[in-house]
């Protein structure tokens, strides 16, 4: 009889990868470039105070100086080194401390990720997405690069054995290694509008026949709005973003890279959908406004798409 191995699979891991190497004393060559610099300063101090001073208020003056000197180089706030905390203070400081859209405040330059633009409001660029268009089917137009969303659920492997982990983990590696182009992984987290949610079973029930099931949609209308008022549910979300090249053939490549992506991530467990056009800009409108309680399970129309009315 074969036993399965319970033990979950572990990788070891260096925790000091991100260390910097030791050049001499068990300093860095960062350390060792302040420490560097502060002798070079105090040294002139000394040869220049040393004939106008005695010796003992000159020591009375570079103590103070040596240990700042020693705290910048060796000392670490916040997990980042001092020296680097310092000049991020610095520079914190010095910045201004509000930045208003009106033509006679001066305008800071653009940062090199926005968008250029060439219709200013007030004197301040306007910021638009990197999508140009969405078709139909789901691709994102980036300029250079074409965009298809793949939505997914998250895989529980705590409850599962050693040999369901291993084999759910090499089936991953498996998808990372398949890919031949940049992917993103996005994981966000929005508030969920269970008002909305209630007025829709509450208005949903008075169509059904029996008494005792419109009374029950109502108790869980009323439940929803209670819960919504007690608390701020939210829900999680995982959308996968497929990228290729923006070529003639790059929507159907980047639409078989999207299905390769679900199948792959289905195979795990997870449930997985391609997103459509009118999907993707639900997501897309989420996303640009995420303190606003608004779902992505209705669709919206796609940019660019022809709306039409019923006749009159």
């Amino acid at each position: 009889m074969r036993v399965e191995d319970d033990d979950p699979p572990r990788a070891r891991i260096p925790a000091d990868v991100d260390t910097p190497d030791r050049i001499v004393y068990g300093l860095t060559a960062r350390q060792l470039a302040v420490l560097t610099v502060a002798a070079v300063l105090g040294y002139g101090v000394v040869k220049v105070l040393t004939p106008l001073l005695p010796a003992p208020v000159l020591i009375a003056v570079l103590t103070p100086l040596a240990g700042v000197a020693v705290v910048v180089a060796v000392g670490r706030r916040d997990g980042v080194p001092m020296d680097v905390w310092v000049a991020s203070a610095i520079r914190h400081t010095y910045r201004p401390r509000r930045l208003a859209p009106a033509p006679t405040v001066p305008v800071e330059a653009v940062p090199g990720w926005a968008p250029a633009t060439t219709r200013p409001v007030s004197g301040v660029p306007v910021l638009r997405l990197p999508a140009r268009a969405i078709t139909e089917d789901g691709v994102i137009d980036t300029g250079g690069r074409v965009v298809a969303l793949v939505a997914c659920t998250t895989v529980n492997i705590g409850l599962r054995t050693g040999a369901e982990q291993a084999a759910l983990i090499d089936a991953y590696g498996r998808w990372l290694n398949s890919l031949t182009a940049p992917v993103q992984i996005v994981i966000s987290t929005q508030r969920v509008d269970l008002s909305a949610h209630a007025q829709r079973i509450a208005t949903t029930a008075q169509g059904l026949s029996h008494p005792a099931l419109v009374e029950v949609a109502g108790d869980y209308a009323d439940f929803l709005d209670d819960l919504a008022v007690r608390r701020d549910p939210l829900w999680r979300t995982v959308t996968v973003a497929v990228t290729a090249p923006d070529t003639s053939s790059g929507p159907t490549e980047v639409l078989r890279r999207a299905e390769h992506t679900a199948t792959a991530l289905g195979a795990l467990g997870a449930n997985t959908a391609v997103l459509d056009g009118p999907t993707v800009t639900a997501v897309l409108t989420c996303a640009v406004d995420p303190y606003t309680p608004a779902g992505t399970t209705w669709p919206r129309t796609t940019p660019g798409a022809v709306i039409t009315t019923g006749d009159t």
